[in-house]
């Protein structure tokens, strides 16, 4: 009975209920891209992190887990590689410049990762070969690289490069195209620790006599499981460390848990904005068919019936809305440019699918009340 009656006043009154399902859906598509966003930006920024092969990342002490601000050398390497449960250590040295190309295409900014090939820390090829030599000029490039600027394997790319006041140039060959690799929003450019310690921006051109430093270490484990207590047994045997997992690392990049918050934040609200709209649809819907309500409860119809008929057509008009914003989300998303960082996963469209579909019947708690609460005889008129 419940559902007839859900279904039949739906069905009367189509109009109405589908421009209501239609403002469900823009609510849907506002809480999607904004999740989207999130999902992007995060990605834009974490990417290389959150891919490295390596459980754990040791940074130089007091520097708050910053991979740029971090410098560590050769002695610090050499301890870390003797604690217990090390398995292997690969330093990484990360910076940034630009790929120049003569074929008309836009100048790129990239990110600069130079690593020991055969070690933690750097990207294995999709497509071509990894990395082999410590001093070759070949490089494993991102394939948003190779997507954007037309590289193929075995192309060369020009790095341009500020040393001292001078712009430098430098070839590299693709040796290899990984899967995407961003960090701090920008593709990366794979190369040799050598070779990253040449090129990359510096306020005096190196003379090669220099030690080499560089900005992190990744760390592969013998247990992969124990990263707290070896990240804890690192820093008790190596002075001056400061020692995370890869989720830490990458938290406590310059921004990203501000500009999580500010985008969690501004989804709770359009969320709280669609309890608030749903409910004051439906209370408004209710309040006009009291005198229905009335006569179906004077006829004999319970309060169970009839709550149960309100909860159904809010969870059919919601249902209906939030499909349909997905729908249009997805079809959005497809004639969006290039490079607005919004990307959807499974996860990020069924946990906001999810919340929204929650809010209606949460929203609509209020219009079952006030559905539950009418009696008959006033509701007819009848009442002395």
């Amino acid at each position: 009975m419940s559902f007839y009656l859900a279904i039949k006043e739906v069905w009367r009154n189509k109009g109405r209920f589908f421009l209501f399902s239609l403002v469900i859906a823009l609510i849907t598509v506002l809480v999607l891209f904004i999740a989207g966003l999130a999902e992007g930006l995060a990605t834009a920024n974490r990417e290389y992190l959150a891919k490295l092969d390596a459980q754990l990342l040791v940074f130089q002490s007091d520097v708050k887990l910053s991979t740029l601000t971090s410098r560590l050398g050769n002695d610090t390497l050499t301890k870390v590689r003797r604690v217990p449960g090390v398995a292997a250590v690969g330093p990484v040295g990360l910076s940034n410049g630009n790929l120049v190309f003569t074929n008309g295409t836009p100048d790129l900014d990239v990110s600069l990762v130079g690593f020991e090939p055969g070690k933690p820390g750097g990207a294995s090829a999709l497509e071509g070969r990894d990395l082999r030599s410590s001093r070759a000029y070949e490089t494993v490039i991102d394939n948003d690289i190779a997507r954007e600027a037309g590289v193929k394997v075995g192309d060369t790319i020009t790095f341009k490069s500020i040393q001292g006041t001078e712009e430098e140039y430098f070839d590299l060959r693709v040796a290899g195209i990984t899967d995407g690799r961003q960090y701090f929003f920008q593709p990366s450019v794979f190369v040799p620790l050598e070779v990253w310690d040449k090129i990359r921006p510096q306020a005096v051109e190196s003379s090669g006599d220099e030690a080499l430093a560089y900005n992190i270490l990744a760390v592969q484990l013998s247990q992969p499981a124990m990263q707290v207590e070896m990240a804890q047994l690192i820093q008790s045997q190596v002075a001056d460390v400061e020692v995370a997992d890869l989720v830490t690392s990458y938290e406590a990049s310059p921004g990203y848990s501000a500009q999580q918050s500010t985008l969690n934040t501004q989804r709770g609200f359009t969320l709280l904005i669609g309890i608030l709209v749903i409910g004051g649809f439906f209370q408004i819907q209710t309040l006009q068919k009291v005198p229905n309500i009335g006569m179906l409860k004077a006829i004999g119809a319970s309060n169970s019936t009839v709550g149960l008929a309100v909860v159904m057509q809010i969870v059919a008009v919601t249902v209906f809305g939030v499909l349909l914003g997905t729908l249009g989300t997805l079809l959005l998303s497809v004639g969006l440019p290039q490079g607005i960082p919004i990307q959807f996963t499974q996860e990020t469209l069924a946990a906001a699918m999810l919340s929204l579909m929650i809010i209606g019947p949460i929203g609509g708690l209020v219009s079952v009340r006030l559905a539950l609460k009418v009696e008959p005889l006033m509701a007819l008129g009848l009442s002395s």
